[in-house]
């Protein structure tokens, strides 16, 4: 959440495996905001690795948790942002590894 506050441009975009969009940085807070609202339990966030070229950069991570409501959350996925001059995310798409 830290993150996005800081470094996402104002109009920033985000996309990811399952169609879900958003434009602008107040949109991906809150995004973000319901979905660590929903977490009951972090069983572990693992960085595998992560690349930076010019303006973009890309980390493959595991997310594993289970959820308010019963539900278990496990996603293998692949974060690609690009990023402006003044060092902000202006667009990060999520790919299912």
């Amino acid at each position: 959440m830290d993150a996005v506050k800081m470094f996402f441009a104002e109009d920033a975009k985000t996309s990811d495996y399952n169609g879900i969009t958003t434009s602008g940085k107040s949109q991906m807070v809150e995004k973000m905001e319901g979905f660590t609202g929903a977490i009951s339990r972090v069983n572990g966030i693992t960085l595998h690795r992560s690349i930076t070229e010019d303006f973009s950069s890309a980390s493959e991570f595991t997310f594993d948790f289970d959820m308010k409501d019963g539900s278990k959350i496990y996603w293998h996925e692949i974060i690609r942002r690009i990023w402006n001059l003044d060092g902000e995310v202006i667009h990060e798409e999520y790919f299912n590894a």
